[in-house]
């Protein structure tokens, strides 16, 4: 027995992928971290380049992974219980570790309860385990983020059950909500708070105010859910993200420690009844190890640091970098896509140009994501900056000029 005959469709899926220009480039190593150095942020080096880059592709919007009380506070609760838990949650893999992130991402949030997991993807498709039987209508935004289209389908109801409405249109989810089978017990209403791709918002406030008066019409009500995984930590005015914004919370939060906070990991937040329901049903949480002691440790003093006045000077400078950065893309004419967020996307519209101004800005040691068709409808090639808290304004001067100069 061999993998031969299996590699060698896997080779003709992979040359199909190549074919439809939806296969990924190969990933690039980063092998050394320069920090700040006077007026320039931290700089990064590439295996087999000796250029030094900006990471303008970075979900670590407050720049806290290098932050030494993170890394201190990982190291000594590594040195206390070692850098694995030994064991699935309920078989004895629970430390205080994890209890104390359980209950300050609760607090942080504003939730009475929590559950940590390995991440956001596996917190929503979690949360969908959960919550999902027979009589539950699920209804997501158009341009809801992968882990939550995969939650849907996990969900173990049937097609029928669920229904799309157009981005952050509330007279198209005014729409599905009316033409929900009257059988239905229970629904999901559930969204991105960041749009990652775009930048934007979804309006909560707004979403909750169309969900509510139809809360009476099925048994369990109707549920609103969102992933705020690139918005907490990132805005709002004590960096709580979409809720902070938008004056409103919906029923859940799901969110991530792998962006603002810079370390690992994912939670859901609700009520304790709701969180007990995923302790006990969530196959994403059950069978599989939990994050290290280290993470947790970690995640905890990063939400200590946001709340307090060092917190609050990394949400200022970010909140400048990005309206900096903006300002230059609108100064010299160029389109984006308005938002409060540092998710900055520059609207190309041409899948050639995308590419070449992805590469001029890496011959000038500046790392960006470019979207080009068939991965984005034709015309809607974007490139996506994402500024984070370390960058300085020489550090956005510099691409601001970069771009004016590019041809």
């Amino acid at each position: 027995m061999t993998l031969d005959k299996l590699d060698l469709s896997l080779s003709q899926e992979l040359d199909s992928l190549k074919a439809e220009g939806r296969a990924k480039a190969p990933e690039r190593i980063i092998e050394t971290y320069i920090p700040p150095n006077g007026p320039k942020g931290p700089r990064y080096k590439l295996v087999g380049s000796d250029k030094e880059f900006i990471r303008l592709n970075s979900n670590s919007y407050l720049s806290l992974s290098q932050h030494p009380d993170l890394v201190a506070a990982a190291d000594k609760a590594t040195h206390e219980f070692g850098v694995g838990p030994g064991a699935v949650r309920f078989i004895d893999g629970t430390f205080i570790h994890h209890v104390a992130l359980e209950k300050r991402v609760a607090a942080f949030v504003g939730k009475p309860a929590a559950k940590i997991f390995n991440s956001a993807y596996t917190s929503n498709c979690g949360l969908a385990l959960s919550i999902s039987h027979a009589k539950t209508f699920w209804i997501g935004d158009q341009l809801n983020h992968n882990s939550i289209i995969r939650a849907m389908r996990i969900s173990n109801i049937p097609s029928k059950n669920k229904a799309i409405y157009k981005h952050n249109d509330m007279t198209d989810l005014k729409r599905c909500l009316d033409e929900i089978p009257l059988d239905m017990e229970r629904v999901v209403v559930i969204f991105d708070g960041i749009f990652s791709m775009r930048g934007d918002f979804a309006p909560i406030h707004e979403i909750n105010e169309v969900c509510k008066d139809y809360d009476e019409k099925f048994k369990d009500g109707v549920i609103t859910v969102v992933d705020d995984s690139h918005g907490i930590g990132a805005y709002g005015d004590k960096g709580r993200g979409t809720p902070d914004f938008c004056g409103a919370s919906p029923d859940i939060i799901i969110g991530t420690f792998g962006k603002a906070f810079g370390v690992n990991g994912g939670f859901i937040a609700g009520s304790p009844t709701l969180i007990e329901a995923v302790r006990q049903k969530a196959d994403t949480y059950i069978y599989t190890n939990p994050l290290s002691v280290a993470d947790c440790a970690a995640a905890v003093k990063a939400m200590d640091i946001c709340d307090g006045k060092e917190g609050l000077a990394l949400l200022k400078n970010l909140k400048e970098r990005t309206g900096q950065f903006r300002k230059g893309l609108t100064d010299q004419g160029k389109e984006s896509i308005p938002g409060p967020h540092p998710v900055v996307p520059l609207m190309i519209r041409d899948t050639k140009k995308t590419q070449d101004l992805v590469k001029y800005l890496f011959d000038h040691g500046v790392l960006v994501v470019g979207l080009t068709f068939p991965v984005v409808p034709r015309g809607d090639e974007t490139i996506r900056f994402q500024i984070n808290a370390s960058h300085t304004m020489a550090d956005i001067e510099y691409v601001i000029e970069l771009l004016k100069n590019f041809k």
